[in-house]
């Protein structure tokens, strides 16, 4: 059961900003149920979990530490520290790879800190249920509340409204689009944070690229 990788992020003021508000299902859940609070207790957090049919199984965990830095080191550390606690706990009953790695540029938006520190960026959104005749969203990052997100979109079709407020609720999926603005101000955020320039208890970086750390494999043992 084990592969590895890597790279990304952090923010902002919102309460419970630092509480996932998407979450796993099914093998997917019980995964994050188990790795979340080791995580925790090394300086890591969890951003996702996803188990795909990727070189046969994959089991991929996005990680960051919580000034949003993840370095290949950092990728290689979670993978030794996880690998043993998967083997015990057998979460899953065939063979796998694990792959650790930092959810990227264009990552994965998953808790309310994450809206407010990318703020201004476009994202694509798809909801749980319909919303204003619809459930994929996107546009620029808007005003970001305790409650939900505004998102202004940057594709208006006819008959959508252009500014659309979507409760966080109700977001079952949420990722940053690649552009390159995104990328510039990806690269300096993370820049200023290693230097020291953006306090790290309430700000956000990007990180470098999310290419994989390193490679294990583990088979079930009966």
């Amino acid at each position: 059961m084990t592969d590895d990788a890597n790279t990304e992020r952090e923010a902002a003021p919102t309460e419970g900003a630092d509480e996932r508000i998407i979450t796993e299902t099914g093998i997917d859940a019980r995964v994050a149920g188990i790795i979340e609070p080791v995580l925790e207790s090394i300086g890591f957090r969890l951003v996702r979990t996803r188990l795909s049919g990727l070189n046969g199984l994959t089991l991929q965990i996005m990680t960051e530490r919580h000034d949003g830095t993840m370095t290949v080191e950092d990728c290689e550390l979670v993978s030794r520290t996880l690998s043993p606690v998967l083997d015990v706990e057998d979460p899953i009953d065939r063979h796998y790879h694990l792959e650790v790695s930092s959810p990227g540029i264009d990552r994965p938006l998953v808790r309310k800190s994450d809206f407010t520190t990318w703020t201004g960026h476009i994202a694509k959104i798809d909801t749980s249920a319909v919303l204003e005749g619809r459930k994929k969203f996107r546009g620029r990052i808007g005003e970001v509340s305790a409650d939900g997100v505004t998102i202004e979109s940057d594709q208006a079709s006819y008959g959508d409204k252009p500014v659309v407020q979507v409760p966080f609720e109700m977001i079952a999926e949420a990722r940053l689009i690649l552009t390159d603005e995104l990328i510039r101000d990806a690269l300096r955020r993370d820049k200023d944070l290693r230097e020291g320039r953006i306090p790290e208890e309430n700000t956000d970086t990007a990180e470098e690229t999310g290419m994989p750390a390193a490679d294990q494999e583990q088979t079930k043992r009966i």
